[in-house]
């Protein structure tokens, strides 16, 4: 089979900017309620009761879908989410292989299975749950006070009243089309949530997808490698709020398109079907560390193959799903990776981990 690499980078070109749709509702509501706070949402003390941190965290991750973690996300990068909530967070959710296992994902056409998706979702909360009040009363915090502030407002070295051409790009042209793009992709975005869309907005959202991602990554590298710093906005106004979203929309959006490629490569190219299919049949033991593994990957890519495996393999084992489950982060760990690397390597490690040890407790229960 030839790999076509013009259509594979289109896809995920595409796929990125549908991901950015819900990523802005997040960043841009989150940003606004911060801004609206004046201070009572931001990073002074946790959204909700500190005890009820990893209950929050661990609500957040079983909604269908991955807005729950790219919240959770949000949360965690404005200190208003203990490190336990988030870890709660990633562990519980199911990405997008929520919709395979009740039948409404477009990626694979299969029998609703909600015994599966009920049993998954409370063993991931449990777990989720547990281990997220272990390592908040351990007080375990991994690096959240280096989260890049790229964002925050630099000194104009430009002359007073001078305009160029990439500050217009970043304070203007660009500022306004990303937040147009954005609200335009509000609709279809609320409805992929839960595996949905609006028929009427199908070849507009692909458009405006795409275009999304591709300007994203050049305002990125505009601001990240010649900006010179932010307009005349009041540092606390609403306009310099949505200018800092509208950078960290890029930067996510960026960092997700980057890891689309690389993941979906591993997955469809260099492991492919075949190969994917010799693994997921092997004995229960294997697989069991197999799904975990492949749920790690980045993205939802990993728990949506494993996902449609279990559906459509007979005899696949249960403990295989769960185990893929609690391992993946699904597309809450870009912005997670964009702004703090060392807590999404560490999350991902962590819940690897826990996935095979909860896959085989499973497995020695016989469920």
């Amino acid at each position: 089979m030839t790999f076509d690499l013009w259509a594979f980078l289109i896809e995920n070109i595409e796929a990125a900017g549908a991901i950015g749709g819900y990523v802005a509702i997040s960043i841009i509501g989150i940003a606004l309620l911060t801004n609206a706070s004046r201070g009572k949402l931001n990073g002074e003390k946790p959204i909700g009761p500190v005890w009820a941190q990893p209950i929050i965290g661990g609500l957040l991750g079983v909604i269908p879908g991955c807005g729950g973690t790219i919240v959770a996300s949000s949360l965690y990068k404005n200190k208003n989410l203990t490190f336990g909530g988030l870890f709660a967070a990633f562990i519980t959710t199911l990405g997008e292989g929520s919709f395979v296992l009740l039948g409404a994902s477009a990626e694979a056409s299969v029998t609703a299975n909600l015994s599966a998706f009920i049993i998954v979702n409370a063993v991931g909360l449990v777990v989720g749950i547990s281990i997220g009040y272990a390592i908040d009363a351990l007080g375990i915090s991994i690096n959240s006070a280096t989260i890049p502030t790229e964002t925050k407002p630099r000194e104009r070295e430009h002359a007073e009243g001078v305009m160029t051409l990439t500050h217009r790009f970043i304070e203007t042209y660009g500022f306004y089309l990303i937040l147009l793009m954005s609200m335009i992709l509000i609709p279809s975005s609320v409805m992929a949530l839960w595996g949905g869309g609006i028929d009427a907005l199908d070849k507009l959202s692909v458009v405006v997808a795409m275009t999304l991602t591709i300007f994203s990554i050049v305002y990125y590298v505009v601001y990240k490698y010649t900006y010179k710093g932010i307009g005349c906005a009041k540092k606390d106004g609403v306009m310099s709020t949505l200018r800092h979203a509208v950078y960290d929309i890029a930067f996510v959006v960026t960092y997700v398109f980057i890891g689309l490629f690389v993941a979906n490569y591993i997955i469809d190219v260099l492991v492919g079907p075949d190969a994917f299919e010799s693994w997921m049949t092997s004995s229960a033991i294997v697989v069991v560390v197999i799904a975990a593994l492949i749920g790690a990957t980045p993205g939802c890519g990993g728990m949506i193959a494993v996902a449609v495996a279990f559906t459509t393999i007979d005899q696949f084992p249960i403990a295989a799903l769960i185990a893929s489950a609690i391992a993946t982060s699904g597309d809450g760990i870009f912005p997670l990776l964009a702004s703090n690397k060392k807590d999404a390597l560490v999350i991902t490690v962590a819940s690897t981990v826990i996935a095979i040890v909860v896959g085989y407790l499973v497995l020695a229960l016989g469920i």
